[in-house]
C-alpha cells in the first residue's frame, strides 16, 4: 500500500522520515508534554510489527469536520500483534467547545447531562498524551482523530500535534480497489464492498460489537489489525509498510 501520507500545509512525507520528523518537532515543540510525547518515539521504519508497540484509538465526534466540530469521546487501547491490553484501556468523555446537536446525539448517545460536568480536553492532556507516547496509534480512518485532535491543541496550548498512523480503513481500500462496481457491474448484480469498521471485521469472522462507542470501537479496530496484518501481511512486515 501507499507510504505517503500529507503532512502539514499539503507538502508529502515519505513514510521513512517520521523518525526525523518526529526528532524536529520535539525541538520546536513549547508544550512540556508534547516535547516530552515526541521524545518518547524511537521506532525505526524497518521495525518489524511483531515487535511495534501500538494503541488503538477512536473519538466520537459532534461532525466530521476538525475546524467547525469538537471531540465528545475519546477510547484508547494499548495492544500488539499478539495481545490487546483491556486492562490498561481508558474511556473519556469530554466537554465540546461548542453545543450538541441533536443529530450528534443520536449517533453517539452522550448527551448534554453527560457532557454537563465533563473535563475539558485540555484537562486530561497529562493522561492523554503519555498513553499515546511511545507507541504508534491505530485508526479505522485517519481523517478524524489526528486532525481533530490537531486542531484542539492548536485551541488549547497554541501548537497542533502530528504522528504516524497505521489506518486499518486505508488497508482495507488497498485490498478492494475495485470495492464500487461500475454501472454496468451494478446492472449484473454485484454489490460495493463497505470498507465500514463493522463491515470490514464481518470479512474476518470478527464477532459484532455495537458501534459509536469510542473505547468498544477501539478495542474493535485492534482487533481488526491484527486480523489484517495475518491474513494480508506477516508479522515481520516492516512498519513503514503500514504507518501513515
Amino acid at each position: 500500500m501507499s507510504t505517503r501520507r500529507e503532512a502539514s500545509g499539503g507538502a508529502h512525507l515519505p513514510s521513512g522520515d517520521w523518525p526525523e520528523h518526529m526528532s524536529s518537532l520535539a525541538e520546536e515543540a513549547s508544550d512540556a508534554r508534547l516535547k516530552a510525547f515526541y521524545e518518547a518515539f524511537c521506532m525505526k521504519p524497518d521495525t518489524p510489527m511483531e515487535e511495534v508497540p501500538m494503541v488503538a484509538m477512536d473519538f466520537e465526534t459532534t461532525g466530521l469536520e476538525p475546524d467547525q466540530h469538537s471531540i465528545v469521546s475519546i477510547g484508547l487501547v494499548p495492544f500488539t500483534l499478539n495481545r490487546i491490553r483491556l486492562a490498561e484501556a481508558r474511556h473519556w468523555v469530554v466537554r465540546p467547545q461548542l453545543p450538541l446537536h441533536q443529530t450528534s446525539v443520536t449517533i453517539h448517545g452522550i448527551t448534554h447531562t453527560d457532557i454537563e460536568e465533563a473535563p475539558d480536553l485540555g484537562d486530561i492532556l497529562d493522561e492523554l498524551l503519555p498513553a499515546l507516547a511511545g507507541r504508534i496509534p491505530v485508526v479505522h480512518y485517519r481523517a478524524i482523530e489526528r486532525p481533530f485532535l490537531d486542531v484542539a491543541l492548536q485551541w488549547r496550548l497554541k501548537e497542533g500535534i502530528d504522528f504516524p498512523v497505521i489506518d486499518t480503513m486505508a488497508i482495507e481500500a488497498h485490498l478492494h480497489p475495485d470495492r464500487n462496481p461500475t454501472r454496468w457491474q451494478r446492472l449484473w448484480g454485484k454489490k460495493p464492498v463497505s470498507i465500514r469498521l463493522a463491515d470490514s471485521r464481518l470479512r474476518y469472522n470478527l464477532p459484532h460489537y455495537p458501534g459509536h462507542n469510542a473505547l468498544i470501537d477501539a478495542i474493535g479496530t485492534a482487533e481488526l489489525l491484527q486480523a489484517q496484518v495475518r491474513h494480508h501481511f506477516g508479522p515481520d512486515t516492516p512498519v513503514r509498510d503500514l504507518w501513515l
